[in-house]
């Protein structure tokens, strides 16, 4: 995991995970900012430029633990809103998303888990 910015493309080093970690963001992002286009939800639209932003940050390898933690939270929060926002009113469509949300959300806690930085280079290691 890179600390520093530096504003160029980070892909050599991705997995297949990272790969369908992005396409799962990318699909949700477009079905909200769809959504929210045909819906009127500005909202909506919104969270799906979210979800496209946290994909151009990733691949320009900013902090990408902190954007594993950031987009569970993100989009756990999504799926209770959809249930009441939606109140009833649930169509195919929001399924799919909210299927896309549930495998992206374990995936990001995989990658999270598999990539966390136990020791961070800016403290002391406990044999010191």
């Amino acid at each position: 995991m890179s600390q520093a910015f530096n504003g160029s493309l980070e892909i050599n080093a991705l997995t297949r995970a990272h790969w369908l970690a992005i396409l799962l963001a990318i699909a949700t992002g477009i079905i909200h900012v769809y959504a929210g286009i045909v819906e009127g939800r500005i909202p909506v639209s919104l969270a799906g430029v979210g979800f496209l932003g946290a994909v151009v940050l990733f691949l320009l390898d900013y902090r990408r633990t902190y954007l594993y933690g950031a987009g569970i939270v993100y989009t756990v929060v999504q799926i209770p809103l959809w249930y009441v926002v939606k109140a009833g009113e649930y169509t195919m469509i929001g399924y799919v998303d909210k299927s896309i949300q549930v495998v992206f959300i374990v995936l990001l806690v995989y990658l999270y888990w598999s990539e966390r930085d136990v020791f961070p280079a800016s403290r002391e290691s406990p044999t010191t």
